[in-house]
């Protein structure tokens, strides 16, 4: 029979990579890059999924946080540093999940912002830059990592896909529940499609990729497209795919992939499009 400390030999016997934070209860600064659309959650009411990068240039996971239910003055965007109280948790082995403390997320000052294309932003992102989705596999299997960004050779097409048009029952009456001492429920829409990026990467093995997007902007462009043609659902699709397919990858942007993986089954899915513009070549004589 397992000890009473087992779940803390879980996490040592993990295998431990330089610079990943301290498992144990501690204070870190982190750049948010991606937040995850909100889901309703059974433990947690509601949940999203964030991923920033550490002053040491790791990828971790900030899970869970009930972003719409935080203090006004505690909600983060995307491209701000945060400060935090995390700590490593044994039900969730990947290396780079940490669980915050909601009270302790601070903001801190304005979200880096796209001035010189981007520059200050992608000093952050691009040195953690993997080759293909084949070797953020690799470092799964072998590490437990998790989270990555790369760039794919060919994003071929943006497959969207019908999905339930309201949330099952038993996440109804999470939404519904009013809990004592609580802030009171807000309405969390549905919505009845899914998306995915069909892509392939540039190493020469890869044999094609199909992977959901869970990024919370696609599910934000749907819903405004959708107010503004409420009668023409062809037309709002159409217009997420003007945007997430030919002006993220057809265009002059120069555009990567951000993911990470579904718990517990692993599966990498897309939680972002990092996407400053293409550099311009500059001319040979002044």
């Amino acid at each position: 029979m397992p000890s009473v400390n087992s779940s803390k030999r879980i996490i040592k016997d993990e295998p431990k990579l330089e610079g990943y934070p301290a498992l144990e209860l501690h204070e870190e600064k982190i750049f948010i890059v991606v937040k995850t659309a909100p889901h309703p959650s059974v433990s947690y009411r509601e949940i999203v999924c964030t991923a920033g990068i550490t002053e040491k240039g790791k990828w971790i996971r900030l899970y869970p946080i009930s972003y719409r239910y935080l203090n006004f003055f505690q909600r983060y965007q995307k491209y701000q540093w945060i400060q935090a109280q995390i700590r490593k948790t044994a039900k969730d082995k990947r290396i780079d999940s940490y669980r915050p403390s909601p009270n302790s997320i601070t903001p801190i000052g304005k979200r880096v912002d796209t001035k010189n294309n981007w520059q200050e932003r992608k000093k952050i992102v691009l040195p953690t830059l993997s080759q293909s989705l084949e070797m953020l596999m690799e470092e799964r299997d072998k590490y437990k990592i998790s989270l990555g960004i790369f760039k794919p050779k060919e994003v071929n097409d943006l497959i969207i896909e019908p999905d339930d048009r309201k949330w099952s029952q038993k996440h109804q009456a999470v939404l519904g529940q009013q809990v004592l001492f609580e802030k009171q429920t807000k309405e969390l829409e549905k919505i009845p499609y899914r998306f995915r990026y069909k892509f392939r990467c540039a190493n020469r093995d890869c044999k094609g990729h199909a992977l959901q997007i869970t990024d919370w902007e696609i599910y934000e462009l749907y819903r405004r497209l959708k107010n503004k043609n409420k009668y023409d659902i062809d037309k709002v699709l159409a217009g997420v795919k003007q945007k997430w397919l030919d002006e993220f990858w057809r265009g002059e942007l120069d555009s990567y992939l951000i993911v990470g993986t579904s718990h517990p089954y692993q599966t990498f899915i897309v939680l972002g499009v990092f996407r400053p513009k293409k550099e311009q070549n500059l001319p040979l004589f002044q």
